[in-house]
């Protein structure tokens, strides 16, 4: 007789199975009604792909695209998908970018084409697509010597992943598989091409193209791709000066660090930051602007933003006074509660907008106003006898999350307002088919910053941040192109200075803890990064807000 293990599956009783299951055997036996493809499976705390066997009891839960580490899953397998295509339609070797992501969507290009890529062969490649899940092509893992991976890369002129392998910590390395083409992906796969049963391709200018994914609320449905020229230009620009520092990879920017080291990097990207800053105060001068809005998601940087644009307006001869909305939050007492009898301080209505509108009408007329604190201890709004006025070229910043939306301000001309959106739009790629989201860059300056200056546990940010992203997406991002000028507050050298500070509290987060599964997808992730010291971030660095040590922190 067979030994077995104990399973327990989702909410149902342990069983007996015979040792050496497989979690894609037990998907296909248990999940047969599930509405959507089962992706992966949460074992123990931790994410294991559907070909993983099992040797012990253990609980398991099933993940679908419905889920946060099922969508990217769901976005990682379409992603392969769509390269394996790439290369049946046009030739071994072609070369794919996953350039950045707007809305959840994949903006690519194809480089090195002799002629230019048409809507005809962006067709063919969706179609090969879906050839692919109709044969439910399986994605098998391939585990090779570190040597031999590089070997594999480089036939196919993927130089960008030879960068990322060679500093493995490992001797070997996991590669899928799909028909004949090995690639490298940082995080799992699905297991079978027919559960990547929804997308589409946009062709795009140049010879680029959008991956539209569905919404994990939504899986069954593509809605019609909504277009962000603002946001796209900054990626645009962004990924530029990425390539004129040579790091526009995760690999190149170690290269860097390894032969020359990280202060030049850090040096430019920051003079890059402070050029923005001051060409954005150039804006606000020329413009006559008296109110600056500054609003962005929550890690962004907006503090130290309204901090550089102060010093910059100073330079233009301008007086400039500092306000957060954050101290325009209602008494806890008086915000109206949700249906579950929690508050949502996300949504604008936490903030006193009429009081807002009376203080800057007041002060656009000259008058006097006494300014707000908020005692977040307390939950109530108090006043210590801070009063400003404003004469002459003086100018009046406002930051904070909802800086941008047209309720806070209904009663100022537009022609006084200056709107910026700020946000940390990640530029850099962990090789050119591995994303780096810009929501992991904020959320792990996050833990960094809470835990330091907050005395925030790492479990009650995770806790906190599926909460936070919903309120940015329904209360933030809907006005970010309503902005007058953006600034883009990532650095690419970030990560190798944050890694440091945030490894060991994720190292904390123990398995029996919900938050356990994803410290370690954040652990593998800043694997791929040299870590450095932060004594050369300067003083006035967007990063010094998180780890302190800085002029405005």
């Amino acid at each position: 007789m067979s030994e077995d293990v104990r399973l327990t599956i989702g909410k149902g009783k342990a069983r007996s199975f015979p040792k050496g299951i497989s979690l894609f055997e037990l998907a296909r036996e248990h999940a047969g009604d599930a509405p959507y493809p089962v992706l992966a499976a949460e074992v123990g705390g931790e994410v294991k792909e559907l070909h993983e066997r099992l040797n012990s009891d253990a609980a398991i839960r099933f993940i679908d695209i419905t889920d946060q580490n099922g969508f990217r899953i769901y976005q990682r397998s379409a992603t392969f998908l769509m390269i394996f295509a790439v290369q049946e339609v046009l030739g071994r070797g072609t070369q794919v970018v996953v350039e950045y992501s707007i809305s959840k969507n994949y903006v690519c290009e194809i480089h090195g084409l002799d002629t230019p890529l048409t809507p005809e062969v962006v067709e063919r490649i969706e179609q090969r697509m879906r050839q692919a899940v109709d044969e439910d092509m399986p994605i098998s893992v391939v585990r090779v010597p570190v040597d031999e991976a590089i070997r594999l890369a480089s036939e196919l002129n993927q130089f960008d992943k030879v960068n990322i392998l060679k500093y493995r910590n490992t001797s070997d390395a996991k590669l899928y598989k799909v028909g004949w083409y090995h690639d490298y992906f940082y995080g799992p796969m699905a297991a079978r091409m027919g559960s990547i049963n929804s997308f589409k391709l946009h062709r795009v200018s140049g010879d680029g193209f959008v991956l539209q994914f569905p919404k994990p609320s939504e899986p069954d449905k593509l809605k019609p791709l909504k277009q962000s020229s603002k946001v796209s230009e900054i990626f645009a620009e962004s990924s530029k000066w990425a390539r004129i520092l040579g790091v526009d990879t995760v690999g190149a920017l170690n290269d860097q660090i390894c032969k020359v080291g990280i202060d030049n990097i850090i040096r430019i990207s920051e003079a890059l930051h402070e050029k923005k800053v001051a060409n954005i105060a150039d804006m606000v001068t020329n413009l006559h602007r008296r109110i600056v809005l500054i609003a962005g998601p929550s890690s962004s940087g907006k503090t130290t933003l309204a901090n550089r644009l102060r010093i910059q307006l100073k330079v233009n001869g301008m007086r400039t006074h500092i306000i957060s909305l954050d101290d325009y939050y209602r008494n806890r007492d008086d915000i109206e509660r949700e249906p579950d009898g929690s508050l949502n301080l996300e949504k604008v209505e936490a903030i006193d907008v009429a009081q807002i509108n009376t203080d800057l009408s007041k002060l656009l007329r000259g008058q006097e106003v006494e300014v707000p604190h908020f005692n977040f201890r307390t939950g109530k709004r108090e006043y210590k006898g801070r009063k400003i006025s404003i004469s002459g070229d003086d100018v009046i910043v406002m930051e904070g999350i909802h800086g941008l939306n047209g309720k806070v301000t209904a009663d100022i001309a537009d022609d006084a307002k200056f709107k910026i959106f700020i946000s940390a739009l990640t530029q850099l790629n962990i090789d050119n088919h591995n994303r780096i989201p810009t929501t992991d860059t904020r959320l792990i300056r996050r833990l960094v910053r809470d835990f330091k200056h907050r005395g925030a546990t790492v479990e009650k940010t995770f806790e906190m941040w599926p909460s936070v992203m919903q309120g940015e997406n329904d209360y933030i991002f809907p006005f970010q192109e309503e902005a007058d000028a953006f600034f883009n507050s990532a650095l690419v050298y970030e990560m190798c200075i944050l890694k440091p500070y945030v490894t060991p509290l994720l190292l904390a987060v123990d398995r029996s803890q919900p938050e356990f599964a994803e410290a370690r997808r954040l652990l593998r992730f800043l694997d791929s990064f040299i870590a450095q010291s932060s004594e050369h971030v300067p003083p006035n660095s967007i990063l010094r807000e998180f780890i302190g040590g800085g002029w405005f922190s």
